[in-house]
């Protein structure tokens, strides 16, 4: 066999040691939910061993994989020892978590692919995959392709992504080419664990039944057919009471399409962000939104003609303008005429301009 021989400094192993232990400090930091002190203490625990075996005259190069490789009288010898064997795969199941919490993608939402996290954990090892599984915060914020095509397997993927949450608060992203009838069935076992979902309204022919997601609180629309108004007019029609924000800020609502809504349907509201056509939609939203306390309204804004009963908001603290006017801008915007503010303390506006 064909001796090994590696220069490399003990010290550097140390080094080496120290720069691991500081990358997990790292990531068990300010936001984890980890006890820091029990975490270190483990931490210390596991190095122990490796500072004895790599102190000055020890003869220990370098450690790989549980393989000490130490030299003696010019030839090297191979040493395999519980003592060396400090990598991943001992890390306490806390700490691997949440290196495994930090390994998922960037994203809001995630899409079940084998090759991102978290199914790619799933697949590494029998250990990963015992830990991954066992983490609920590790699926949690799952995007679904509603669609008719292969719709029995998509299926049975989503019921296993979502029963792995173990019910936590879940952060839904649905994108829904078909009607609510083919999701209702899978959705209906985790309703109670809801707390946020995007819509995005591709070919959906039915209303998406809002009233029953009953923990909802914050919930965004969006629309990529124009054709959809119907459908998303009746979704909204009946929110869901413990509802609290909401942004539709990806269509647009004129005066007329806001008279669609019953007095009381948005009435639990406390954060609107919504896109407007023409002025006269503003007290309209007011009206409907009485304990509204942050408005955002982007759009078109373009005077109206029309008498406007006055209304006065009490709850309205923070209002955020973005768009554009469609009318000469020397005239009067028109916008507080007839709406009177007693409470509001924040007034941002952005974009404004012809």
């Amino acid at each position: 066999m064909q001796a090994c021989n590696l220069n490399v400094d003990p010290p550097s192993v140390s080094a080496t040691i120290g720069e691991r232990q500081n990358t997990l400090d790292t990531i068990i930091g300010e936001n984890s939910n980890l006890c820091l002190p029990s975490v270190s203490a483990t931490i210390g625990k596991l190095q122990k061993p490796l500072n004895v075996i790599v102190s000055e005259g020890s003869g220990l190069e370098t450690i790989s994989n549980g393989i000490g490789f130490r030299q003696q009288g010019g030839k090297s010898h191979f040493i395999r020892s519980d003592t060396v064997r400090t990598t991943i795969y001992d890390l306490p199941t806390e700490i691997l978590s949440e290196i495994f919490f930090y390994c998922l993608p960037k994203h809001e939402h995630l899409s079940p692919e084998s090759r991102l996290a978290p199914i790619l954990l799933t697949i590494i090892c029998r250990r990963w995959r015992e830990v991954a599984v066992g983490f609920p915060r590790l699926w949690c914020n799952p995007q679904l392709d509603v669609k008719q095509a292969d719709w029995q397997k998509r299926a049975l993927c989503y019921n296993t992504w979502l029963s792995r949450s173990r019910g936590c608060p879940l952060s839904l992203r649905l994108n829904c080419h078909t009607d609510w009838s083919e999701l209702q069935a899978l959705l209906q076992p985790y309703l109670q664990q809801i707390s946020s979902l995007t819509i995005e309204f591709f070919a959906c022919d039915g209303p998406f039944m809002m009233e029953d997601f009953h923990r909802l609180k914050n919930l965004t629309i969006r629309q990529s057919a124009l054709d959809r108004a119907r459908v998303i007019n009746r979704s909204l029609s009946k929110l869901p009471v413990n509802l609290r924000s909401i942004n539709l800020t990806d269509m647009m609502f004129d005066r007329e399409r806001l008279n669609f809504f019953g007095d009381s349907a948005w009435a639990h509201l406390t954060h609107v962000e919504i896109a407007i056509s023409g002025v006269d939609a503003f007290p309209q939203i007011l009206h409907l939104c009485p304990n509204v306390s942050f408005l955002m309204i982007t759009g078109m804004f373009h005077l109206t003609r029309t008498a406007e009963l006055a209304i006065t908001h009490t709850n309205l603290h923070t209002l955020h303008i973005y768009g554009y006017l469609l009318f000469n801008p020397t005239e009067n915007f028109g916008l507080f005429n007839v709406v009177t503010l007693p409470n509001l303390r924040v007034v941002k506006v952005d974009r404004i301009g012809t």
